[in-house]
């Protein structure tokens, strides 16, 4: 059973990749990017890393996509985008990622309803994943966090002269 939702949940995370890589709109692949997200963690669990499935769910597809979604904001410039937003909240453009996550959902109740344990792997604390990460990879971990800080500073500096051309009613 549990090899028939790892197939499942792959083809659901390839194909919410693909079709966030061709979307053309970034609200749209965003979307996309999420379930793709959803579905590497729920991945991850059928593997029985119940931890890395955690922080897939909470660091990528919670907090960096709020981060999107923030620069997304940021990045409005002003009124005539109002209409483009409406189009873009059609009704249609979410029957793609409510069909793939309504299939995530349907594999969670199904791992819920045997019991919840996978049958492959093994557990992996928090404390290994520490001593791991801050051990021999801990420059890793320090150049990936200056990464980090160099995209949202690289953001902040994109950001900054469309908020310099907008009054303070929103208006250019």
């Amino acid at each position: 059973m549990s090899l028939i939702l790892f197939y499942i949940t792959s083809a659901v995370a390839v194909f919410a990749t693909v079709m966030m890589v061709t979307r053309l709109n970034a609200v749209h692949g965003l979307l996309y990017l999420i379930l793709s997200l959803l579905a590497v963690g729920m991945i991850f669990f059928l593997l029985g890393a119940y931890f890395a499935a955690v922080l897939e769910v909470i660091i990528y597809a919670g907090a960096i996509m709020v981060l999107f979604v923030f620069v997304i904001m940021m990045l409005n410039q002003g009124h005539k985008t109002l209409a483009q937003e409406r189009a873009w909240l059609k009704p249609g453009i979410w029957i793609g990622p409510s069909l793939l996550a309504l299939i995530l959902f349907a594999e969670m109740l199904v791992i819920i309803a045997h019991g919840g344990s996978a049958e492959t792997g093994h557990v992996v604390s928090a404390s290994q994943v520490g001593m791991a990460l801050y051990g021999p990879y801990l420059i890793a971990v320090e150049l990936a966090s200056i990464l980090l800080l160099a995209g949202l500073v690289g953001a902040y500096h994109l950001g900054k002269p469309i908020l310099k051309m907008t009054r303070p009613g929103g208006e250019p």
